[in-house]
C-alpha cells in the first residue's frame, strides 16, 4: 500500500492518494482535480474510490468532477444527505482497494456527518487512519460550524459531547502505531492548536494531544468550546457547495470576465485590490480592499466578502489574475467576480504617516489593534490601542474615535493594510487614517 499526502498551503488542507494492486483511493480532494488525475496516471493506477469525511467548510471539494472525469463513485456518510450521486457510508462498511481495504468509522463532532477512513494492508493490518477533521495533529475539530449550515444542523455543545465519545470510542483503542493523516495542519481555522507535524500515530497522539487525554466529558467539552477561532463568513456557504457539488473548475473559471485594461466599475461594488501595499497606496478606486496576495488569500477574502456579495477583482498584471481566479475557486467564489482586472492606478491615496511624530507622540492618534485576542494577550504593542480583530472591523467602525488622525497596526502588515483601507471610505471625510506596518516591527 502505497498513501501519498497532497498539501495546499494557503489553505493548510491535506488530502490524499491511497494505491494498492493498481487502484486508487482519493480522500478529501481539493477544487482542482488535476493533480490527482495526473497521479494516478504516473502511477498507472485507476481511481477508484473518492471520498468525503465530510462536507468541508473551508475549501471545496473537487469530489463531484473527479466522479463525471473518472467514473469512480463517491462515498460519504449516509447522514450527509448529499445531492450528488454517491454511495451512502455507515458504521463498519468496508471499500475495496487491490488487496487492501478501507474500512468506515463513523467519527461525529467536528460535523454531525463526519466519517474516519481505516486503511488495512493486503495482510489485514491496521496502518493508517484518515481523520478528516476529527482528530488532528495535537488537537481536535472544533464543533461549531454545523449549527447552521448542512443537511444537519447541530448545537456545538451536543457536537462536543460526540466529539468527546467519537475519539474515545473510535480512535483512541486503535493499535499505536497506526498513523494518523488528517485533513489540515497549523494555521486552520477548522481547529484551534494544530501542530505543524503532517501526520503522526495513534500512540504519540495518546501521548500529546489533549483531547485524548483522561478527562471528564465536562471538563472536555469545555476546553473544546473555550477559544475557539473566528469563523470566516464563506464556511458555512462551503458546506452547501459541497453538499451539492462544485461545479468543474476550468469550465466556470472560464466564465469569469478578464480585462488586460482597467473597466469601468460600478459604483458601491468592492474591489479586491490584490497589488503590493505601496502600489495601492499610490492610487485606488473608491470601494477598493488591499488585500494582498499573502498565504491567507483564500481565507480573508471569505471572511471579509460575504459569499452573496459580488466584486471585481484588480491585480499588478495578468499573471496575477491568473493566480488568484484559481485560488477564489478553491472557496467557491469565482461566480460572484464581476470583472478580473489589471489595475493601473486610482484617483485616491492613503497618506503616509510621520514615524517620527507618532513615535514621539503616540497619544496624539486613535491607534486600533486589528491582530487576534490571542495575539493581543500574547503581547500588547500599544497599551492605549483599541482592539478590534480585522474579522470585526467593518461591523464596529462606529466605535472609533475620530477626533484625533487614526492609526492601524497589526503584526506583519497584511491585515493593516486590508483594514486601512476598508477603514477609509466610511472614516475620510472626519479624519486621516495611517497604516503603520511596515514600521511596526520598530517599536
Amino acid at each position: 500500500m502505497l498513501i501519498h499526502q497532497f498539501e495546499d498551503k494557503s489553505l493548510s488542507h491535506f488530502s490524499y492518494a491511497i494505491l494498492d494492486a493498481g487502484e486508487m483511493a482519493l480522500v478529501d480532494p481539493s477544487r482542482d482535480p488535476q493533480p490527482y488525475v495526473d497521479f494516478a496516471t504516473s502511477h498507472r493506477a485507476k481511481i477508484t474510490a473518492i471520498i468525503e469525511t465530510h462536507p468541508h467548510a473551508d475549501f471545496v471539494s473537487s469530489h463531484l468532477e473527479l466522479h463525471q472525469r473518472t467514473g469512480a463513485p463517491i462515498y460519504v456518510s449516509k447522514e450527509l444527505h448529499a445531492q450528488y450521486p454517491h454511495h451512502p457510508l455507515e458504521e463498519g462498511d468496508v471499500i475495496k482497494l487491490g488487496k487492501a481495504w478501507l474500512q468506515v468509522l463513523f467519527t461525529p463532532g467536528h460535523s454531525p456527518d463526519s466519517i474516519s477512513i481505516l486503511a488495512h494492508d493486503a495482510s489485514n493490518q491496521p496502518v493508517a487512519v484518515f481523520t478528516g477533521d476529527t482528530l488532528f495533529i495535537g488537537d481536535c475539530g472544533r464543533p461549531d460550524l454545523r449549527e447552521k449550515a448542512g443537511g444537519i444542523h447541530m448545537d456545538r455543545v451536543a457536537l462536543a459531547r460526540r466529539m468527546y465519545h467519537s475519539l474515545r470510542e473510535k480512535l483512541l483503542p486503535l493499535p499505536d502505531q497506526v498513523k494518523v493523516y488528517p485533513a489540515h495542519g497549523a494555521g486552520s481555522l477548522c481547529g484551534r492548536g494544530l501542530s505543524e507535524a503532517t501526520h503522526s500515530t495513534i500512540g504519540a497522539e495518546k501521548i500529546s494531544n489533549w483531547s485524548l487525554q483522561p478527562m471528564s466529558e465536562e471538563t472536555f467539552v469545555h476546553r473544546l468550546l473555550k477559544d475557539q477561532p473566528f469563523i470566516p463568513a464563506y464556511f458555512p456557504f462551503d458546506v452547501e457547495i459541497n453538499r451539492r457539488g462544485a461545479p468543474p473548475l476550468q469550465d466556470s473559471l472560464a466564465c469569469v470576465p478578464m480585462f488586460a485594461d482597467q473597466p469601468a466599475v460600478q459604483e458601491g461594488i468592492p474591489i479586491v485590490d490584490a497589488r503590493p501595499e505601496a502600489a495601492f497606496k499610490a492610487g485606488f478606486l473608491p470601494n477598493a480592499i488591499n488585500l494582498m496576495e499573502d498565504t491567507r488569500f483564500e481565507t480573508w477574502l471569505g471572511t471579509l466578502i460575504a459569499p452573496e456579495q459580488s466584486f471585481y477583482l484588480a491585480a499588478a498584471d495578468t499573471e496575477q489574475l491568473h493566480r488568484l481566479l484559481y485560488r477564489i475557486a478553491k472557496i467557491g467564489y469565482e461566480p460572484r467576480v464581476l470583472a478580473a482586472f489589471v489595475m493601473k492606478k486610482g484617483n485616491q491615496q492613503l497618506p503616509k504617516l510621520d514615524v517620527h511624530a507618532f513615535r514621539l507622540h503616540p497619544e496624539q492618534y486613535t491607534i486600533v489593534d486589528v491582530r487576534d485576542t490571542s495575539e493581543v494577550q500574547q503581547r500588547r504593542v500599544f497599551p492605549q490601542a483599541l482592539h478590534i480583530p480585522l474579522q470585526e472591523l467593518r461591523d464596529r467602525i462606529s466605535e472609533i474615535p475620530t477626533h484625533k488622525p487614526v492609526v492601524v497596526h497589526c503584526a506583519g502588515g497584511f491585515r493593516s493594510a486590508a483594514a486601512a483601507s476598508l477603514l477609509y471610505p466610511y472614516l475620510k471625510d472626519r479624519t486621516q487614517i495611517y497604516d503603520l506596518s511596515t514600521f511596526i516591527q520598530t517599536f
